[in-house]
């Protein structure tokens, strides 16, 4: 595993860092499995951990607090986020007020078993949610020592640019894979401005390899549904980066990575999986380069789809 630095926050982070959310954290998968899979991901060298406490129905943020208790977690970077919350009936509720984030935040310090979280991000708040008395709340978090860097987790490019011109925000999470190149001048703009970068759905959740034709156990029909009711538009589109399983050289998903990890602003690929063998594979792309003509192909291809 390689590692690279986080911006300004003075966190050294793994190439390959491991999501906690989605299906992992649902009780229908196996406590035992997913805790297996960040054990897998700490011996393989991921220092990256990223929750959210909305995720899994609320249930992943304490799943990896119990996956990490009794593991030395100081050189890790336990990434979770407020401003969402699980409603219940499968609904996500929303609260941005400055109470209702140090609230989360305080309760996110509990589920995860830490004096300190190393990254507290807002997930995905409108423009008009980030106001001065948040932005207050957030530097009294700070100021506490209850968070240590903050971060914005959102894919709307206006929202994302306003923040970075606000000087608060240290980290920045991101939706970018070879579906989301137009990402790429926003990221380098927020490096440049003392970010450090996370990419979200570094392998554009599967879609490249039409992940929704392939069902071979629960959580592949549960991916596959969401996939198919909520990201139709990346579906389609990945049709067209089904070359990328071709390879006798590369996997597609460390393609996918070579290639978002080629982008040097980026300090680490976040990825999400509910199988060992899928999270070895992806580690083995850390310090891997993708080839030059298959790069190529990308980019003719991002071009004939755009």
């Amino acid at each position: 595993m390689l590692y690279r630095t986080l911006g300004r926050t003075g966190f050294t982070v793994s190439e390959i860092g491991f999501g906690c959310a989605s299906y992992w954290g649902k009780p229908r998968f196996s406590e035992r499995r997913a805790i297996g899979l960040v054990h897998q991901a700490l011996d393989l060298g991921v220092t990256v951990f990223d929750t959210g406490a909305s995720y899994s129905a609320g249930e992943a943020e304490p799943r990896l607090g119990r996956a990490l208790k009794g593991r030395d977690a100081s050189s890790l970077v336990i990434s979770t986020k407020a401003g969402t919350f699980h409603a219940g009936r499968g609904r996500i509720g929303r609260d941005f007020t400055p109470a209702g984030v140090v609230r989360s935040a305080e309760a996110s310090l509990a589920n995860l078993g830490l004096d300190a979280l190393p990254v507290l991000q807002l997930h995905g708040p409108a423009r008009s949610d980030l106001t001065a008395e948040l932005l207050a709340a957030l530097a009294g978090l700070k100021a506490r020592g209850l968070v240590r860097s903050l971060g914005l987790n959102s894919f709307d490019p206006v929202v994302l640019e306003h923040a970075i011109g606000l000087g608060v925000f240290d980290v920045m999470m991101v939706d970018y894979n070879v579906l989301r190149p137009e990402r790429a001048p926003l990221i380098a703009r927020a490096v440049k401005a003392g970010l450090g970068v996370l990419a979200g759905m570094p392998l554009a959740m599967g879609h490249t390899g039409l992940k929704v034709a392939r069902i071979g156990d629960l959580q592949d029909v549960w991916y596959a549904a969401r996939g198919l009711v909520r990201h139709r538009r990346e579906v389609k589109a990945g049709v067209a980066f089904s070359f990328l399983h071709r390879r006798s050289d590369i996997t597609g998903s460390q393609a996918a990575l070579a290639y978002v990890l080629g982008d040097p602003n980026v300090a680490s690929a976040v990825i999400g999986t509910t199988r060992p063998a899928h999270l070895a594979e992806n580690v083995q792309a850390s310090g891997v380069a993708l080839p030059a003509d298959l790069h190529a192909q990308i980019v003719r291809t991002q071009a004939a789809v755009a």
